[in-house]
């Protein structure tokens, strides 16, 4: 099997998943790993890419619809219907690079919220693909970053814990009408 999972890159009206918010507990969750790659889990990541493409995003981690699930989707060419979406199940970053990197996110669950983030900026990536098939990659730039970001939701960590300016942080939440005691900054 060398197909991978396809849906349209569309906007859907009523996307099949409902993706929570900054200060919902589920979200500081750890996912688990999935211990068997099936038939749920692939259209369940159909469900996640139809949701992530209605919401304009270019990545969505399980924990973000409230399953507690090692799974991501991630395309970072929405745009490009060749291209087919990346499926990472029991990501584990086995190599990073020393060179960091400031770079502006933004997360599906902090609606316009957008905040710069040091990382690293190469990692290699052991993960399962959509058929339980074991998968190695090296990426850089805005892939390396957007797998660690949606890596950091399996551990229940959100990209604003790892902002450095407070008060850029504090500014940019309460202009879209979040609140900064939902942070846990990481030190």
């Amino acid at each position: 099997m060398t197909a991978t999972i396809q849906v349209e890159k569309t906007k859907l009206k009523r996307p099949p998943l409902d993706i929570h918010v900054l200060g919902d507990r589920v979200l500081r969750q750890s996912a688990k790993r999935v211990s068997k790659v099936d038939d749920n889990t692939r259209q369940l990541v159909r469900d996640m890419l139809q949701t992530m493409y209605s919401a304009d995003g270019i990545g969505l981690a399980a924990p973000q619809v409230a399953v507690h699930k090692q799974l991501l989707v991630i395309d970072v060419e929405p745009d490009n219907a060749a291209r087919p979406p990346l499926v990472l199940i029991n990501p584990k970053i086995i190599r990073h690079s020393k060179e960091l990197t400031v770079g502006q996110e933004g997360c599906l669950s902090i609606p316009g919220v957008f905040l710069d983030v040091v990382r690293p900026a190469a990692i290699e990536v052991a993960y399962k693909d959509e058929y339980g098939r074991p998968q190695k990659r090296q990426v850089s730039d805005l892939l390396a970053r957007c797998i660690q970001h949606e890596m950091d939701h399996l551990g229940g960590i959100m990209f604003v814990d790892r902002v450095d300016n407070a008060l850029a942080l504090n500014q940019e939440l309460q202009k879209h009408g979040f609140s900064a005691k939902d942070v846990q900054v990481i030190t």
